[in-house]
């Protein structure tokens, strides 16, 4: 018996020696891999960061700066005088508040419609609901080229052609059918027996959708005015094709007019881009936690 239990703590130690030796090597390559995903995340973050980066120093450098030691040399003077002359002169201020117009009458619109389409589709046993549903969601996926004489051609007839009003009734009609969809999927799975009961005290179906759906989906709704802002901010190709009057551009066709009255002015170009790019970052910032928890609240679901 003592031979066996001498015999047997060798084997023991070496089963030690062997399991702190697959927990060391575990370890190491945990740590290899942590510090690899780090590394990784910090270069491609550097990678999509560096264009923003010299769009900026563009932007606080003067002409002469440039021009004497190229584009992509170190700055070697700061001056918000770009910014100023694209504002004034270039017009970025004229064509941000009509970017404005557009945009936050068209995210009401488009959000409020959506929200009571959704609303009737997913709550109530409407014939054809399905139908409605995927005919909403098919006209998303028509290539917009395709659409752009028949808009123009329609925004003539009803005599709204070169004004902010047809990009608004363009934006709204082209955004509904998409967040109808995505409004349907979070209002279905609100549970039915809330309705009920809400019902069962007196509640009408106007009560219900304010006082109850509304609520509950203000994560989605979030979520949605972010990306709606950004679509309808951004938007280039609706506004070249019902807008003439160059008074009447947005900020993003502004951009192109500003690139070819300053050809060479590289810090007013990228100025002009600072601006038109500042109000959906701040409306990202804004409702970036809104925004995650509706994508989150999404794929829970």
């Amino acid at each position: 018996m003592a031979a066996t239990d001498t015999a047997a703590r060798p084997a023991a130690a070496e089963r030690r020696t062997a399991g702190r030796s697959a927990n060391d090597r575990a370890r190491r390559r945990r740590r290899l891999g942590t510090a690899g995903f780090h590394t990784g995340a910090v270069l491609l973050s550097a990678l999509w960061l560096l264009p923003v980066a010299l769009v900026l120093v563009t932007a606080t450098r003067s002409f002469d700066d440039i021009a004497s030691n190229g584009l992509g040399a170190l700055p070697h003077s700061f001056t918000l005088g770009g910014f100023s002359q694209a504002w004034t002169d270039g017009g970025q201020g004229r064509a941000l508040l009509n970017s404005l117009i557009v945009t936050v009458p068209g995210v009401l619109l488009s959000l409020g419609l959506a929200s009571l389409a959704a609303f009737a589709l997913s709550r109530y046993e409407l014939p054809g609901r399905r139908t409605v549903l995927l005919l909403m969601l098919a006209g998303n996926l028509l290539p917009p080229q395709i659409l752009l004489v028949p808009v123009s051609k329609l925004s003539e007839l009803l005599g709204m052609y070169d004004s902010l009003y047809a990009v608004i009734g363009v934006q709204v009609g082209f955004g509904v059918g998409f967040y109808v969809f995505v409004l349907h999927g979070f209002m279905r799975a609100i549970p039915r027996e809330i309705q009920q009961a809400a019902v069962i005290d007196g509640a009408g179906p106007w009560t219900v959708y304010t006082r109850i759906v509304m609520p509950l989906t203000r994560p989605a709704l979030a979520a949605l005015s972010a990306l709606a802002f950004t679509w309808i901010f951004n938007d280039l190709l609706w506004s070249i094709t019902v807008l003439r009057t160059d008074s009447r551009m947005p900020v993003t066709a502004s951009l192109i007019g500003l690139q070819g009255q300053y050809v060479s002015a590289w810090n007013v170009i990228a100025a002009g881009s600072v601006i038109a790019a500042a109000p959906t970052v701040l409306v990202f910032l804004r409702f970036q936690r809104h925004f995650v928890a509706g994508l989150n609240l999404g794929a829970v679901k």
